[in-house]
């Protein structure tokens, strides 16, 4: 029934045809291998936007911002107050809202679902989850619960990861970082750089790979990650891909496998921050982990990702979208199945930080920018 609920709301939303109302001197043109790319600012003045997340019915966007506001653009670009009912977060360093997700089943039930950094008793955090019911007027939360709480605390500020995922089954999936303490991402009792994978309601599934397993947290579905920034299931496969930040240099995308080890600290592609070898590291490689599907020697610092699966614009048909915060670029990867053959960068005089891009359901992909004046673009080809 889950998967039948899931499979009708994604065929529902891809009919959906919502146009943002602009100004016509809010857009830019760039050059790019496919023709002229246009990105028009639908709004702006946004305070560090992390996500967005499309309403059904016409109604617009949900935009979190990570100071602790969630936000409804409206299909005429109109950014409404902050909604009510949205949890209290922990907004310091790279802590805030974060991630937004409606339910699978969202046309009979109205839940939204918010990742964020959830503080403890002694001043560190961790990433929380949780899921209130959207009123109708589409200004507040109602009845929030927290249905997922990264065990132990750890973070001072830095490392929440945060993407959430639905699979074509239902399950949730969480990307997670590991606070900024690298040896917690090997730790099995631990949820640091960690994917785990849950239920709707934040019960744990029986078929996890680590269920039963003593000291060994049930919820974990892959570990041995860093700092995953993005995530998105294949439209022509249905596998989970997720991105990390490495250190200096090595970011990469991985395809999570149930039960794998993805290697962080004990291989990565990058150094410290110092330019001297990460401490744990024994190379590229190690025994026993998979390496990344596909990596950047220099990071971009990758943030959002996003598959285009639309008929709009057919140059981008099975390409990948990522952002990048340091090269302040839209990464367009060009896929084979599932290898990369070309990588394109766009949107580079924008000079801005892209923090998340997502495909619409009219085809244009939504970009964000993580900045104090941040702004949520349309991009397309003319």
């Amino acid at each position: 029934m889950l998967r039948k609920t899931l499979l009708a709301t994604l065929c529902a939303a891809s009919l959906l045809n919502v146009t943002f109302s602009v100004q016509a001197d809010a857009q830019k043109t760039f050059a790019s291998e496919a023709g002229t790319v246009t990105a028009t600012a639908i709004v702006e003045g946004l305070d560090h936007p992390w996500a967005l997340a499309f309403l059904p019915d016409e109604q617009g966007m949900l935009v979190t911002e990570r100071p602790g506001n969630l936000r409804v653009v409206s299909p005429e670009g109109k950014l409404s107050a902050p909604l009510s009912g949205v949890p209290k977060v922990w907004a310091k360093g790279q802590g805030g809202l974060l991630d937004v997700v409606l339910s699978p089943s969202f046309a009979e039930d109205r839940l939204v679902y918010l990742s964020y950094a959830e503080g403890g008793e002694d001043g560190k955090a961790g990433t929380a989850v949780g899921r209130g019911r959207l009123s109708d007027d589409l200004t507040r939360l109602s009845n929030f619960e927290v249905i997922f709480r990264q065990q132990p605390k750890l973070s001072t500020g830095n490392h929440f990861g945060s993407r959430l995922v639905f699979d074509r089954d239902g399950y949730l999936f969480i990307a997670l970082g590991e606070n900024n303490q690298r040896p917690t991402s090997q730790d099995l009792d631990k949820l640091q750089g960690k994917v785990v994978r849950i239920y709707p309601d934040g019960r744990i599934p029986s078929d996890n790979p680590f269920v039963g397993q003593k000291g060994v947290r049930p919820e974990i579905w892959s570990y041995g990650h860093r700092n995953q920034q993005g995530a998105a299931l294949n439209p022509w496969t249905g596998t989970l891909w997720t991105h990390e930040h490495g250190p200096k240099g090595g970011d990469e995308i991985n395809l999570i496998e149930r039960g794998k080890n993805y290697g962080w600290p004990l291989a990565t592609h990058g150094v410290d921050y110092s330019s001297l070898p990460i401490s744990e590291a024994q190379g590229k490689t190690a025994e026993g982990t998979l390496g990344p599907h596909h990596v950047w020697e220099r990071s971009p610092g990758i943030s959002g990702m996003a598959f285009y699966d639309s008929d709009r614009f057919k140059p981008w048909q099975h390409s990948l979208f990522i952002g990048a915060l340091a090269d302040q670029e839209l990464i367009r990867l060009q896929l084979s199945d599932d290898k990369v053959v070309h990588e394109e960068r766009l949107l580079g005089d924008l000079k801005a930080r892209i923090r998340d891009v997502r495909q619409g359901p009219d085809g244009y992909l939504y970009v964000l920018t993580d900045e104090d004046d941040g702004v949520l673009y349309r991009v397309g080809l003319q």
